[in-house]
């Protein structure tokens, strides 16, 4: 009889320790199976071009086309080197980092890669600028020197955290000879160095890569050929897996069939379940001409916002209750939120609103992407909020690709967003979400979480950056620019027939095909 197995990997987030290990040439694989593993997902690559997307599809596929300077391996939340031979930052000041290009890397096209390939690729990023790219990750960056294969970084301010910055999608190498210095690139061919080549990809439908022979860096693993294929919904890609058409799922599975996994006990699935940093939050634009411009409009909302009905409801059990914007399991969680609302409260609504003079019920559009499970959450919340009698909600479906673009935009006052790190560090929930320019672009901005910001930035040890951590949280919950909602389990399914699969994620944002491989 087959047996369900249970993994559990987990990746603790807190001291950076000292790491440095160089990368060698891919191991020959001595596999016979010759087919692609087929990965199935409902996350969207909105763009493949690293100056243009900030999402996690195409950051899963970033991992295994591009190379950056740094990466890191499974399970360990220091990066190592991967096109790099080595990367320090010069003096105790935190001010100035310099890498070392590895001497024998090529882009796909056959061109060797040099210190201007990666003083252009961060260039251009700044340059373009993209509404929806990650620009936004790089507010210290004041310039990028490249000689040789020496790659100088000048910040403006200290900033820890840059060397994991670097280990992410925003630090892909592009080839400065064929993508534009202030445009995105055209079109679906892409010229990376990463561990796989891109063969095939049809936008929303399927990406089909193969190990890249010519890759140099930290994966000493010899990749196996690999199918992706894009779902639309959650229940397309569960009716997929239980018809045997994808041998891996990862993100997003049905709530319901979450809920049931492990419960066929003979049915042959592994299952990997992985300590997620995965939120999902409630933001608000303050913008001029919003209903959220005013602040006590936003403390309302947080004080009836029920979150276990959330999780129980359109979840079924699958997420646990978030509190504050910097998720359990990191680096200063607290709980702010909870501290100023235990429980649901509609007469603290009501007097807040009273006693600013706020007529109701507020009226307000509550953007989400379109699909089944968010389409439940903004129910949920609509329901939880209109039964006040405080407030009116016209809930707004949009496909994702499109959503990204109309948030950004300040086409609705409030909005639902799901948010994975891009790095395993605090301050990921911190200058990203809530900082000045932040990347869900709702128009807030504090000078004192500005400068909270900048202060766990200057510490190496990031213990001593706790204090600072926790501030920020408490600044967030009495500004409200948004309400956490969640923090969710990371679930990975795979064949008997597939080995891996608990290795494909981890929480660091590097999605690791070329882990995965027939038994």
């Amino acid at each position: 009889m087959r047996s369900t197995v249970r993994l559990r990997v987990l990746i603790t987030c807190g001291v950076l320790v000292a790491a440095g290990v160089g990368g060698w040439q891919l191991l020959p694989s001595d596999e016979v199976r010759a087919d692609p593993i087929i990965v199935g997902t409902t996350d969207e690559v909105t763009g493949l071009d690293p100056a243009g997307a900030y999402d996690v599809g195409s950051w899963a596929m970033y991992s295994n086309i591009y190379q950056s300077l740094l990466t890191f391996k499974p399970g360990i939340p220091t990066p190592v080197p991967d096109a790099a031979e080595s990367c320090r930052f010069n003096g105790t000041g935190l001010t100035t980092y310099e890498c070392t290009l590895r001497d024998d890397l090529t882009f796909s096209n056959g061109r060797k890669i040099t210190g201007e390939d990666v003083r252009f690729s961060f260039e251009r990023i700044l340059a373009i600028k993209s509404d929806v790219g990650p620009s936004s990750l790089f507010p210290t960056l004041k310039s990028v020197v490249a000689q040789g294969q020496k790659v100088t970084f000048h910040l403006r301010g200290r900033d820890a955290t840059f060397p994991l910055k670097l280990a992410t999608g925003a630090g892909s190498i592009v080839d400065h000879s064929v993508y534009p210095a202030t445009s995105l690139r055209k079109g679906n061919v892409v010229d990376g160095s990463g561990p796989y080549l891109l063969k095939e990809f049809q936008p929303g439908r399927v990406a089909k890569l193969e190990p890249n022979p010519n890759y140099r860096g930290a994966v000493t693993r010899a990749g196996h050929p690999v199918e992706v294929d894009y779902f639309k919904e959650s229940d397309e890609l569960a009716a997929a897996w239980k018809a045997g058409q994808v041998d891996v799922t990862h993100r997003q599975m049905p709530p319901d069939f979450l809920n049931k996994l492990g419960e066929e006990k003979d049915d042959g699935t592994r299952i990997t379940e992985a300590a997620s940093a995965e939120t999902r939050n409630l933001y608000f634009n303050v913008r001029s001409g919003s209903a959220m411009t005013k602040k006590t409009v936003r403390q309302a909302v947080a004080a009836i916002v029920d979150r276990p009905a959330i999780a129980t409801g359109p979840y079924k059990g699958t997420v646990e209750p978030l509190y504050s914007v910097i998720p359990a399991g990191f680096l200063g969680h607290s709980t702010a939120f909870y501290d100023n609302n235990p429980e649901p409260d509609a007469d603290k609504a009501a007097r807040l609103l009273s006693d600013a003079g706020i007529p109701t019920p507020v009226s307000f559009t509550l953007g989400h992407r379109k699909d089944a499970t968010s389409l439940a959450e903004a129910a949920e919340l609509k329901k939880q909020l209109e039964d006040t009698g405080l407030f009116k909600v016209r809930t707004v479906p949009v496909v994702w690709t499109e959503f990204q673009k109309e948030y950004a935009k300040g086409a609705f006052d409030a909005y639902t967003v799901g948010w994975l790190p891009d790095f395993p560090d605090s301050d990921n929930f911190a200058a990203p979400l809530v900082g000045t320019g932040n990347t869900m672009h709702n128009g807030f901005s504090s000078a004192t979480i500005d400068s909270l910001i900048a202060e766990t930035q200057q510490y190496s040890d990031r213990q001593k950056a706790v204090a600072d951590f926790k501030a920020v949280q408490s600044e967030v919950a009495k500004d409200v620019p948004l309400v956490p909602l969640w923090q969710k389990k990371d679930f990975v399914l795979s064949t008997e027939e597939v080995a891996g699969s608990q290795y494909l994620t981890d929480g660091t944002g590097i999605w690791r095909l070329w882990e995965l491989g027939w038994i």
